[in-house]
Parts: structure tokens; C-alpha cells; sequence
């Protein structure tokens, strides 16, 4: 009987997914995955190319935030049923390392021991190429799935190499994933007001506050789920939250002043969950 696993490169699915809904590549922090739509889309997915064949799980291939702590998105994926949330590493210079190789390794493992008959890959780098192959020495079909427009997102290499190739257009794309111009946060800056027309106190607190009703449903959630094991701002809210009151005051935050933002932001995104529970 046909079995199908899923393998993701977030860092293609995220760079793919904002150009094709946005037209240009945009900074993660910008981009909102709503996990379980997305699960739901590669599932699918998956079950079409395998005709109907038993789903194994997702594969979900990412590089850890700096400082190796995982944020709140990466915690709803790694919490998230059918899928195992795989992570590589970041060098340096903050590029991802290691993602390609666990890749190539687990789907040629599950070839090798008749785990899986078909494989959805979705992957735009030629480097997993390799993997493609020998999948298929062991009699795996291999499915590409790329982001709209196909031929700019996605090796010709590897889709000559594919048993199928299919585009994922924009208006699927957007079920699971959204975008929030860099002009949204200028305005919420700006409707904070500016360090000349109130103190630093006020201006952080207004900043804070306009951060936390911008928050959607799926965040409310996700950062529910993470506060469940961990403690603390997850750094994938932090960073964002830090340029926004930095930029309305104009410099540098003192430390007692990061403290009683994070504080804030804590208290606030708790009593939005009290509210919806």
C-alpha cells in the first residue's frame, strides 16, 4: 500500500510564500503561519500525489533563532500532531547550516527501509538533489511542490529530477500564510506618538499596547502554547517589539526600560487569552 511523508525547507516555504503573496522576499518576522491551515494544505497535497495513499507525517526542516531557543513559532510546529519539527544551525553570519543534509538523510532512510512509497518535497534548492535520487534507487516517487511563480523559486535541476512537479499558487498560499507590511509597524510607531510629545515611560507603554491589540487569534494561541513550558518574551516577539520601541524613542532602551517592556507585553497578551478562553 502507497505511504507519503512530507519534507519541508521552511526556509524555502517562508522566502517562496512571501514572494508569491507579496510579489518580493520578506523578513521572517514579517510572515504569520497559521500551522494547522498549513498542515492541512500539505496533507493535501500529499494524499493527491500518492493517490490517497497512508499518510506518515510532516517533515519540518528550520533553523533555530539565535541563541539556540526556540520561539513561539517554532514551539507550535514542534507541539503540532503529524509533524516532527527537524532543526539545523545558524553559523556565524546568521546563515542557516545543516537543513539540506537532514534532508537528503531521512528521506533516503525512510526509502531504504520501505518506510514510505511517495515523498512531497517541498524544496527549491538543488543541494537535496542527491537525496531525490537515491529515493527513487529504492523505488520512492518524489513529488516537488513549489511556490508560484515555479520556474523563478525552484531549481531546474531538481524539478527535471522530480516524478512530478506542482505550483502552489498565491491564493492557496494565503490560507496559511500572511504578511504585514514594515509600513504597519511604521504606523504603529508613529500612533505611539514621538519622544518630543510624551516620555519615554508613556511612549514604550503606548507601543506595547498597540503591539499586543495587533495580535491575532493564532498568536494568542501559539504564545499560550509556549508559556506552557517556557518563561519569558520568545524572541520571535522580542526582536520585532525592540526595534518598534527603540525606533519611537529614538535610542537604545535602558535595561530596566527592556525589562518593564517585556513585562508588559507578558501581562497584556496573558489578559488577551483570559478574555478568549
Amino acid at each position: 500500500m502507497a505511504r507519503v511523508a512530507v519534507f519541508v525547507d521552511a526556509g524555502y516555504f517562508f522566502a517562496g510564500g512571501a514572494t508569491a503573496i507579496s510579489g518580493s522576499s520578506r523578513p521572517r518576522h514579517t510572515l504569520k503561519l497559521n500551522e494547522t491551515a498549513a498542515i492541512s494544505e500539505l496533507r493535501d497535497v500529499a494524499s493527491a500525489k500518492s493517490d490517497g495513499g497512508d499518510f506518515l507525517r510532516i517533515y519540518w526542516y528550520d533553523a533555530p533563532p539565535p541563541g539556540g531557543r526556540m520561539g513561539v513559532h517554532h514551539t507550535a510546529l514542534a507541539f503540532s500532531d503529524h509533524l516532527k519539527l527537524r532543526l539545523g544551525v545558524l553559523n556565524n553570519a546568521g546563515q542557516q547550516k545543516g537543513v539540506d543534509s537532514l534532508i537528503v538523510t531521512d528521506l533516503i532512510e525512510l526509502a531504504r527501509n520501505n518506510a514510505i512509497t511517495d515523498a512531497l518535497l517541498v524544496s527549491g534548492d538543488e543541494d537535496v538533489r542527491i537525496g531525490v535520487q537515491i529515493a527513487q534507487s529504492f523505488g520512492v516517487r518524489v513529488h516537488l511542490l513549489g511556490m508560484e511563480p515555479l520556474r523563478r523559486s525552484l531549481s531546474d535541476l531538481l524539478m527535471q529530477e522530480a516524478d512530478t512537479t506542482t505550483e502552489w499558487p498565491a491564493d492557496t498560499i494565503r490560507k496559511f500564510l500572511d504578511y504585514s507590511p514594515d509600513e504597519k509597524s511604521e504606523a504603529v510607531e508613529k500612533a505611539a506618538g514621538s519622544p518630543i510629545q510624551s516620555g519615554a515611560a508613556e511612549q514604550l507603554d503606548a507601543v506595547v499596547r498597540a503591539v499586543v491589540d495587533r495580535l491575532s487569534a493564532a498568536d494568542i494561541a501559539a504564545l499560550e502554547t509556549f508559556w506552557e513550558g517556557q518563561k519569558g518574551l520568545p524572541s520571535d516577539y522580542d526582536r520585532p517589539l525592540l526595534g518598534k520601541c527603540k525606533a519611537a524613542v529614538g535610542r537604545n532602551l535602558e535595561p530596566p526600560e527592556k525589562t518593564n517592556m517585556r513585562t508588559l507585553f507578558v501581562r497584556l497578551a496573558r489578559e488577551r487569552m483570559g478574555r478568549s478562553g
